[in-house]
């Protein structure tokens, strides 16, 4: 029985001791070396905290270190937190409040003055000093030994609405849970080099580490100037020989946009997952019509279900103007899908989706409040602990018997006395010829719907007229922007909270 994630790491070491594990633009290492550094640094951590079950801060980039450090506090029989070494400082601090971590690894001079500059207590642990010294082999036993499959392995911090961050934690079992059922179900293999966009401070990263680890794939960590120059991507994915990617729909999206894929080809690549947004499948038909062998998968979840509970693998054609379901519950999941009546939704009814089982999140980090609010009994029965989460999230189910998005909660507006989902326009935008991209935003205070859109010419196009045959007259946008680019945030998705600020400027003007 496995009851810790080391145990892939110690098993795929054995198996494969002098593979490359993990490769970013500058460095590369091997299993046996991951497995010996995290020793390392799980040794000084425990000797210099004694402390297990708490919080310790990973400074994270698009390097290997990063992974080193993951690794190395589970050795410590602690649970690591990601933090973007890019962060302001103010939300670091904010978090550092929640966490009262005992440690934090740091990979460059930067990050310590980070700590330094917002007075953290804890102890500070080098990665570049400590990796390289002795291991414990008892002392990191003795810890093992302690754990068990529900205790803490991460936890990734979220946009709280008081403003302070919430800090999902979820356990080693959610996590394995999550490792077996993908390459079960999608036979990853040694064979696999798996090319990284996720950041790793966002929940959809640990698909990629976990993969790895559990098979001996390579991961290849991919920075962000490819991004940029798409070119270089396919050129990257190309020398790699890269077989599967895990990326946002944003990113996906993005490079769809580029037309690369008109002039060059991933050459290697076998499946294809995307996840954190909607996906239209205009621009999906963009990579499918140019990989035509390749397996598509949609995958769907919020970070506190440990970060899929849904998938669907994308067997048919669709219209430029749907979104690519959500599919069907993963492996050891339930989805219950509620109406405002408390009530299992019928096909076609709208409601909010629900998750139970073993992937469900511990809760919020010393946030009892918040954690009874989205962490609740199955209003299904009362005869036993039975906990869900509730998503926030408003789905249906089709006549397939697929789950399909519609909006977020927060997303459901009243427009001159209509209910209206703001997901419904933005799906009929997108599916416009030219578009790239549409995000919508609600300025209660005056009652106006307002669309932001790009497209891929740069110029602006009738809107109204455009949609006036897909949507009804109460659901037209009143104001209308057309921008050069749409912000995303930190986890790859739109940034409305940007566009809302953008919008309040505009006016005032």
């Amino acid at each position: 029985m496995i009851y810790n994630v080391l145990s892939y790491l110690e098993d795929t070491a054995r198996r494969f001791p002098d593979k490359m594990a993990l490769a970013d633009d500058k460095t590369a290492l091997t299993f046996a070396q991951w497995l010996s550094m995290a020793q390392a640094i799980g040794t000084q951590v425990a000797r210099q905290t004694s402390a297990v079950r708490r919080p310790v801060l990973v400074f994270v980039d698009r390097k290997v270190e990063c992974l080193v450090g993951f690794m190395g506090v589970v050795e410590s029989g602690n649970f690591y937190v990601p933090i973007d070494n890019k962060m302001p400082s103010e939300r670091i601090r904010l978090i550092v409040d929640v966490l009262d971590p005992v440690a934090a690894i740091t990979v460059t001079d930067k990050d310590a003055q980070v700590l330094q500059s917002i007075g953290f207590q804890g102890v500070i642990i080098d990665y570049n000093t400590v990796i390289g010294q002795d291991v414990d082999e008892a002392l990191l036993s003795g810890i093992r030994g302690q754990m068990i499959d529900t205790d803490p392995l991460y936890a990734i911090f979220t946009s709280g609405s008081t403003g302070v961050p919430k800090g999902v934690v979820v356990s080693h079992r959610g996590v394995i849970d999550l490792a077996e059922w993908l390459v079960g179900r999608f036979g990853f293999d040694e064979t696999d080099a798996l090319g990284n966009q996720t950041p790793f401070y966002f929940d959809g990263s640990v698909k990629d580490i976990y993969i790895c680890l559990k098979t001996g794939a390579t991961l290849n960590v991919i920075g962000k100037k490819y991004f940029t120059f798409p070119k270089l991507l396919i050129q990257l994915l190309n020398e790699r020989q890269i077989t599967t990617i895990l990326w946002a729909t944003s990113a996906i999206v993005l490079v769809g946009n580029s037309n690369i894929l008109d002039d060059n080809v991933p050459q290697h690549l076998r499946r294809i997952f995307f996840a954190g947004e909607a996906m239209p499948a205009k621009q999906l038909k963009v990579w499918m019509s140019k990989l035509p062998g390749v397996q598509f998968i949609n995958l769907y979840g919020p970070t506190e279900i440990t970060v899929d509970c849904t998938y669907y693998v994308v067997d048919r054609d669709f219209s430029d103007d749907e979104y690519i379901p959500i599919g069907r519950p993963c492996e050891n999941m339930q989805v219950l899908v509620f109406n405002d009546e408390g009530k299992l939704v019928g096909i076609d009814e709208p409601g909010e989706l629900c998750v139970r089982g073993t992937g469900v999140a511990l809760g919020y980090y010393n946030n009892v409040e918040k954690t009874r609010d989205a962490f609740v009994q199955n209003p299904l029965h009362n005869l036993y602990e039975d906990k869900i989460y509730r998503t926030g999230d408003i789905v249906k189910y089709n006549r397939c018997g697929e789950l399909e998005f519609v909006s977020r909660k927060d997303f459901q507006v009243k427009h001159n006395g209509n209910r209206i989902e703001l997901g419904e326009i933005e799906v009929a935008v997108n599916a416009l010829d030219g578009v790239t991209g549409a995000a919508c935003i609600h300025d209660s205070e005056e009652d106006k719907i307002v669309l932001y859109y790009t497209t891929a010419s740069g110029d602006e196009l009738d809107i109204i007229n455009l949609v006036k045959d897909k949507l009804p007259k109460y659901m037209f946008p009143n104001v209308i922007n057309r921008i050069d680019a749409m912000p995303h945030n930190m986890n790859g998705k739109i940034d409305r909270i940007v566009l809302k600020h953008n919008y309040q400027e505009l006016k005032q003007q």
